[in-house]
Protein backbone atom coordinates (compact mmCIF):
# COMPACT_ATOMS: atom_id res chain seq x y z
CA UNK A 1 0.00 0.00 0.00
CA UNK A 2 1.38 3.40 -1.00
CA UNK A 3 1.65 6.37 1.38
CA UNK A 4 -1.31 8.17 -0.17
CA UNK A 5 -3.50 5.08 0.36
CA UNK A 6 -2.43 4.79 4.02
CA UNK A 7 -3.14 8.50 4.58
CA UNK A 8 -6.55 8.29 2.93
CA UNK A 9 -7.37 5.31 5.14
CA UNK A 10 -6.49 7.33 8.26
CA UNK A 11 -8.40 10.36 6.92
CA UNK A 12 -11.53 8.25 6.33
CA UNK A 13 -11.63 7.37 10.05
CA UNK A 14 -11.25 10.96 11.26
CA UNK A 15 -14.91 12.08 11.09
CA UNK A 16 -16.01 9.13 13.24
CA UNK A 17 -13.20 9.61 15.76
CA UNK A 18 -13.16 13.35 16.46
CA UNK A 19 -16.06 13.51 18.93
CA UNK A 20 -14.35 10.78 21.00
CA UNK A 21 -10.98 12.51 21.15
CA UNK A 22 -11.39 14.60 24.27
CA UNK A 23 -7.72 15.04 25.18
CA UNK A 24 -4.38 15.78 23.58
CA UNK A 25 -3.25 12.28 24.48
CA UNK A 26 -6.24 10.77 22.64
CA UNK A 27 -5.40 12.93 19.62
CA UNK A 28 -1.83 11.63 19.67
CA UNK A 29 -2.92 7.99 19.82
CA UNK A 30 -5.71 8.14 17.23
CA UNK A 31 -4.28 10.64 14.74
CA UNK A 32 -0.56 11.36 15.17
CA UNK A 33 0.76 7.85 15.82
CA UNK A 34 -1.02 6.44 12.72
CA UNK A 35 0.43 9.34 10.67
CA UNK A 36 3.97 8.58 11.85
CA UNK A 37 3.35 4.89 11.21
CA UNK A 38 2.11 5.68 7.67
CA UNK A 39 5.51 7.26 7.04
CA UNK A 40 7.01 3.83 7.71
CA UNK A 41 8.28 4.33 11.26
CA UNK A 42 7.57 1.78 13.98
CA UNK A 43 5.82 3.78 16.69
CA UNK A 44 6.24 0.86 19.09
CA UNK A 45 10.03 0.73 18.76
CA UNK A 46 11.59 3.34 21.10
CA UNK A 47 14.85 3.17 19.16
CA UNK A 48 12.94 4.48 16.15
CA UNK A 49 10.14 6.63 17.61
CA UNK A 50 10.65 7.87 21.14
CA UNK A 51 7.70 9.33 23.02
CA UNK A 52 8.46 12.00 25.62
CA UNK A 53 12.10 12.54 24.60
CA UNK A 54 13.96 14.64 27.18
CA UNK A 55 14.68 18.12 25.81
CA UNK A 56 15.70 20.05 28.91
CA UNK A 57 16.36 23.72 28.22
CA UNK A 58 18.79 25.50 30.55
CA UNK A 59 17.33 25.59 34.04
CA UNK A 60 13.96 24.37 32.75
CA UNK A 61 14.02 20.65 33.55
CA UNK A 62 11.45 18.04 32.62
CA UNK A 63 10.90 19.40 29.10
CA UNK A 64 9.77 16.60 26.80
CA UNK A 65 9.12 16.40 23.07
CA UNK A 66 5.90 14.48 22.36
CA UNK A 67 7.61 12.27 19.75
CA UNK A 68 11.07 12.13 18.25
CA UNK A 69 11.89 10.06 15.21
CA UNK A 70 15.40 8.70 15.59
CA UNK A 71 18.06 7.56 13.18
CA UNK A 72 21.26 6.07 14.59
CA UNK A 73 19.94 6.91 18.09
CA UNK A 74 19.77 10.64 17.26
CA UNK A 75 16.58 12.67 16.74
CA UNK A 76 15.93 13.67 13.13
CA UNK A 77 12.31 14.86 13.39
CA UNK A 78 10.50 16.25 16.45
CA UNK A 79 6.70 16.24 16.84
CA UNK A 80 4.91 18.68 19.15
CA UNK A 81 1.26 17.64 19.37
CA UNK A 82 -1.82 19.61 20.37
CA UNK A 83 -5.48 18.67 20.80
CA UNK A 84 -7.25 18.18 17.46
CA UNK A 85 -9.43 21.27 18.09
CA UNK A 86 -6.39 23.52 18.59
CA UNK A 87 -5.96 26.17 15.91
CA UNK A 88 -2.29 25.93 14.94
CA UNK A 89 -2.44 29.51 13.71
CA UNK A 90 -3.11 30.60 17.28
CA UNK A 91 -0.88 28.05 18.98
CA UNK A 92 2.55 29.47 19.55
CA UNK A 93 5.29 27.10 18.44
CA UNK A 94 7.51 28.16 21.35
CA UNK A 95 7.70 24.66 22.87
CA UNK A 96 8.84 23.16 19.58
CA UNK A 97 11.23 26.09 19.12
CA UNK A 98 12.87 25.39 22.50
CA UNK A 99 13.10 21.63 21.86
CA UNK A 100 14.52 22.21 18.40
CA UNK A 101 17.45 24.24 19.71
CA UNK A 102 18.56 21.64 22.27
CA UNK A 103 18.44 18.55 20.05
CA UNK A 104 20.24 17.51 16.88
CA UNK A 105 16.98 17.31 14.91
CA UNK A 106 16.80 19.42 11.76
CA UNK A 107 13.02 19.16 11.40
CA UNK A 108 10.18 19.94 13.74
CA UNK A 109 6.47 19.29 13.24
CA UNK A 110 3.69 21.15 15.02
CA UNK A 111 0.42 19.26 14.68
CA UNK A 112 -3.12 18.89 15.94
CA UNK A 113 -3.40 15.52 14.17
CA UNK A 114 -5.35 17.11 11.33
CA UNK A 115 -2.81 19.65 10.10
CA UNK A 116 0.96 19.18 10.16
CA UNK A 117 3.32 22.17 9.96
CA UNK A 118 6.93 21.29 9.11
CA UNK A 119 9.77 23.55 10.26
CA UNK A 120 13.52 23.56 9.78
CA UNK A 121 16.46 25.92 10.33
CA UNK A 122 17.06 27.54 6.94
CA UNK A 123 17.56 31.05 8.31
CA UNK A 124 19.99 30.23 11.15
CA UNK A 125 21.55 26.87 11.98
CA UNK A 126 19.97 25.07 14.98
CA UNK A 127 17.38 27.84 15.34
CA UNK A 128 13.93 26.89 14.10
CA UNK A 129 12.49 29.22 11.46
CA UNK A 130 9.47 31.26 12.53
CA UNK A 131 7.32 29.97 9.67
CA UNK A 132 6.79 26.40 8.47
CA UNK A 133 8.19 25.55 5.05
CA UNK A 134 5.54 22.88 4.41
CA UNK A 135 1.97 22.28 5.56
CA UNK A 136 0.05 19.06 5.19
CA UNK A 137 -3.66 18.59 5.87
CA UNK A 138 -5.28 15.23 6.53
CA UNK A 139 -8.62 16.84 5.64
CA UNK A 140 -7.43 17.87 2.17
CA UNK A 141 -4.95 15.28 0.89
CA UNK A 142 -3.36 16.41 -2.37
CA UNK A 143 -1.03 14.22 -4.43
CA UNK A 144 1.56 16.99 -4.76
CA UNK A 145 1.65 17.38 -0.98
CA UNK A 146 1.98 13.62 -0.50
CA UNK A 147 4.94 13.65 -2.90
CA UNK A 148 6.64 16.18 -0.61
CA UNK A 149 5.64 14.24 2.50
CA UNK A 150 7.18 11.03 1.09
CA UNK A 151 10.61 12.63 1.52
CA UNK A 152 10.09 12.33 5.29
CA UNK A 153 9.30 8.62 5.11
CA UNK A 154 11.68 6.11 6.65
CA UNK A 155 12.75 4.67 3.30
CA UNK A 156 13.27 8.02 1.54
CA UNK A 157 14.61 10.27 4.33
CA UNK A 158 17.70 12.08 3.07
CA UNK A 159 18.70 15.24 4.92
CA UNK A 160 20.33 17.17 2.03
CA UNK A 161 17.40 16.43 -0.30
CA UNK A 162 14.80 17.56 2.23
CA UNK A 163 16.75 20.72 3.09
CA UNK A 164 16.92 21.63 -0.61
CA UNK A 165 13.20 20.99 -0.96
CA UNK A 166 12.49 23.01 2.19
CA UNK A 167 14.36 25.98 0.78
CA UNK A 168 12.54 25.73 -2.56
CA UNK A 169 9.13 25.39 -0.87
CA UNK A 170 9.79 28.30 1.46
CA UNK A 171 10.78 30.72 -1.30
CA UNK A 172 8.16 29.50 -3.76
CA UNK A 173 5.45 30.04 -1.16
CA UNK A 174 6.73 33.54 -0.41
CA UNK A 175 6.79 34.43 -4.12
CA UNK A 176 3.22 33.17 -4.51
CA UNK A 177 2.15 35.20 -1.48
CA UNK A 178 3.75 38.37 -2.88
CA UNK A 179 2.17 37.84 -6.30
CA UNK A 180 -1.25 37.26 -4.76
CA UNK A 181 -0.82 40.39 -2.66
CA UNK A 182 0.07 42.42 -5.77
CA UNK A 183 -2.92 41.05 -7.66
CA UNK A 184 -5.36 42.05 -4.93
CA UNK A 185 -3.67 45.31 -3.91
CA UNK A 186 -1.08 46.39 -6.52
CA UNK A 187 1.66 48.76 -5.45
CA UNK A 188 2.25 51.96 -7.41
CA UNK A 189 5.41 50.44 -8.88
Amino acid sequence: MDLIDRLREIAARIPKQLEHLQTEEATKHALVMPFISALGYNVFDPTEVTPELNADVGVKKGEKVDYAILRDHKPIILFECKHHAADLGKVHASQLYRYFSVTEARFGVLTNGLVYWFYTDLEAMNKMDAKPFFEFSMLNIRESAVDELKKFSKTAFDLPTILTTASELKYTREIKRLLAEQLTDPSDD
